[in-house]
């Protein structure tokens, strides 16, 4: 993110300056927007009306950031592809206050097919972004894809949703300073429900460890920061924070934007909630796996682990031993030799094929 874009045209055609948003004010509108959630039977508390909200900011923070890049390439004279098309862009549906409204608003949002708002028949917004594919891969169209797949809209009053719509529409992500008032309330929304989480069983590590944790480790720009069991993203983000600072050149912050910062997170909630959290950062293009990261082995997550931490402890014996801090060729073993013969019996443990002598 460009850190002088106060004063850009938003997605909406309205002046960021102009309408330049408070701390007090932001605090206001994501108070409001939880509020009239609240009345949804739809939502039984933050776990629930935390994620709907996150999918509504995440759809406008695109569309702002789309319009800055359509303006920037065309006052450089080139070509801008937007990830996402008309109508499903927010300015086409979700940007006028007296737009779709109701059932109406419901079917578009949840529906494979429906009446969009441009009156023609076609997927429904989710079954649209699911769609979605990069044309070579790693792009944003992918992230998108992959954060919808295990997104679901739990608000079922179509009316409530336009007000909580309407109330996010006042939000302008290309603010700089907006985003990081906003990045602290979000945070402080993540924390709640974290705290909250720790009644099902779910532990997150305060974010003052994480910061110590980051601090003592220390990654630089050319390593490769890895956290297979991300959760909402706490610890990649401090990573990224601490790396940032280390930009000197162009090269260097391409590098930490493109091949550096890398994650995993197999519960469709605190997925979402990182992508949310690193992109409010200023990572544009997160790298975070959905799955269970155990399943994929470490060479394929990136070319070398700077350190491999958990932002969500757990006490399990494969979280352990997945934590660890950067590796160092004086310490390490040598590889094992292998059977001869894969249908042969371990020595060691008897199974079949194992891979050990």
């Amino acid at each position: 993110m460009a850190n002088n874009k106060a004063k850009t045209t938003n997605g909406n055609g309205a002046n960021g300056s102009a309408a330049a948003t408070t701390a007090q004010r932001l605090g206001t509108i994501l108070k409001s927007s939880r509020d009239i959630m609240r009345k949804d039977k739809g939502l039984s508390g933050d776990v629930d009306r935390i994620p709907v909200l996150t999918w509504i900011m995440f759809l406008k923070f695109l569309d702002d950031m789309e319009s800055m890049r359509a303006e920037e390439a065309k006052l450089a004279g080139k070509k801008f592809k937007p990830a996402i098309e008309s109508p499903y862009r927010w300015r086409d549906w979700a940007a006028k206050e007296d737009g779709i409204t109701g059932d109406e608003l419901i079917a578009f949002i949840n529906q494979e097919e429906c009446r969009r708002p441009d009156g023609s028949k076609g997927a429904g917004l989710f079954a649209y972004l699911r769609a979605l594919r990069g044309a070579e891969g790693g792009d944003r169209r992918d992230v998108i894809a992959t954060v919808f797949k295990g997104t679901v809209n739990r608000m079922i009053n179509g009316y409530l949703l336009r007000d909580v719509i309407n109330k996010v529409n006042g939000i302008h992500f290309t603010s700089s300073d907006e985003i990081h008032t906003l990045g602290t309330f979000y945070e402080s929304m993540l924390k709640e429900m974290r705290d909250a989480a720790g009644d099902s069983g779910e532990f997150y590590t305060p974010r003052a460890v994480v910061r110590f944790m980051v601090d003592v480790v220390d990654p630089k720009i050319g390593e490769t920061v890895l956290d297979p069991a991300c959760g909402t993203g706490g610890f990649l983000v401090e990573a990224f924070s601490h790396m940032e600072k280390q930009c000197k050149t162009v090269q260097q912050r391409r590098q930490l934007q493109q091949s550096t910062i890398i994650g995993g997170e197999a519960k469709p909630l605190p997925f979402l909630l990182a992508q949310m959290n690193l992109l409010l950062h200023g990572l544009e293009t997160p790298r975070i796996e959905p799955g269970n990261s155990l399943a994929v082995p470490c060479a394929r997550s990136g070319t070398r682990t700077a350190s491999t931490s958990s932002s969500r402890t757990r006490h399990s014996a494969a979280r352990r031993s997945a934590a660890s801090s950067r590796t160092s060729p004086r310490t390490s073993r040598p590889p094992r030799p292998r059977c001869s013969s894969s249908s042969s019996s371990c020595a060691s443990c008897g199974a079949r094929g194992c891979g050990r002598a």
